[in-house]
């Protein structure tokens, strides 16, 4: 199962209205951010992210029906595999590996298993597929913080907003990967745009499975 203080979310078979909320929220959040995160990008990279962001969320959004009709396990794992396919940058790659590996986790442990354990386990994948640490200014600056949070069982609102926090403290960062990088110092006093988004996905999900009551 997967967990938290709030309550038990239902077995990891399918459950419709949990994957249709899940994609209809995490869509909406990216849609409604897009144009910040292109101007966060746009101070230290490409100015795509939020571009490239909502082209594979709107993937996912169009293939809603198809996904809510598997299994939980198989539906993050093919989200993951539609983000590698639609999102441009090292974005697609990165957020696709960390959803294919959950869900090809989730998929072989019981249902027992710790989710917090299996999301370690899938960011240090992101972490090996990126070759990045924590403190380079990247994503894994948000999702290691909330891996924190779900290891110490915190509420989904500490979640949430462990999440905005670790976003908005890559700022103080120097980045070390991607095309960041390469202005060195001057990536100093920028908020990363990875970071942003999976912050924002976080607290999109924290809040939708708050109010989340299964039928």
């Amino acid at each position: 199962m997967i967990k938290s203080r709030e309550g038990r979310l239902p077995s990891l078979q399918t459950d419709r209205e949990l994957v249709l909320g899940l994609i209809e929220a995490c869509h909406a959040v990216i849609v409604i951010h897009a144009d910040d995160l292109c101007e966060l990008d746009r101070a230290i990279g490409d100015g795509d992210h939020g571009t490239n962001m909502r082209r594979g969320c709107e993937a996912v959004y169009l293939d809603r029906e198809r996904l809510c009709s598997l299994p939980l396990p198989q539906a993050i794992e093919t989200i993951g595999m539609t983000l590698v396919m639609s999102v441009g940058g090292a974005s697609g790659p990165l957020y696709g590996t960390l959803l294919i590996e959950i869900g090809r986790r989730l998929g072989t442990r019981e249902n027992e298993a710790d989710f917090a354990t299996i999301l370690g386990e899938a960011i240090d994948a992101v972490a090996r597929r990126g070759r990045a640490h924590a403190g380079d200014k990247t994503l894994l600056d948000v999702l290691y913080p909330v891996q924190t949070e779900m290891l110490r069982q915190s509420a989904l609102i500490n979640i949430a907003k462990r999440a905005e926090v670790s976003a908005r403290l890559t700022a103080e960062m120097k980045a070390m990967r991607g095309r960041a990088s390469f202005l060195g110092d001057r990536s100093i006093g920028h908020v990363d745009p990875g970071a942003s988004s999976c912050a924002l996905l976080t607290t999109a999900i924290c809040r939708y499975l708050r109010e989340y009551r299964p039928a």
